[in-house]
């Protein structure tokens, strides 16, 4: 997979904003695994697990060898849709993010 360091300042804001912004944090009601999530609509969600999250999901935990893009975690999405409909996670971009 190529890899890409981003060097302009510029670039480096892009991918900020396309990767942290808006994120809200979100627990999860089993494991209490904390990810970042951010709803641009009602059908997009973005998930940004990080290696502390990964390690306390026993869901993932138990999966092995490469990069796991799908399925999530059941109980972590779940957290998530709940979280989404009591309001906790805004949804809709703001400025394209």
């Amino acid at each position: 997979m190529a890899s890409f360091v981003p060097t302009s300042p510029d670039t480096v804001e892009d991918q900020r904003l396309y990767t942290q912004a808006r994120l809200t944090e979100v627990a999860c009601l089993d494991c209490l695994a904390r990810v970042g999530v951010k709803k641009n609509s009602e059908h997009h969600t973005s998930v940004q697990w990080n290696a502390e999250a990964r390690a306390h999901c026993p869901d993932l935990t138990r999966r092995s060898g490469g990069r796991d893009v799908h399925p999530a975690c059941p109980r972590m999405l779940a957290s998530i849709d709940a979280a989404a409909r009591d309001g906790q996670i805004p949804i809709g971009a703001e400025d394209g993010y």
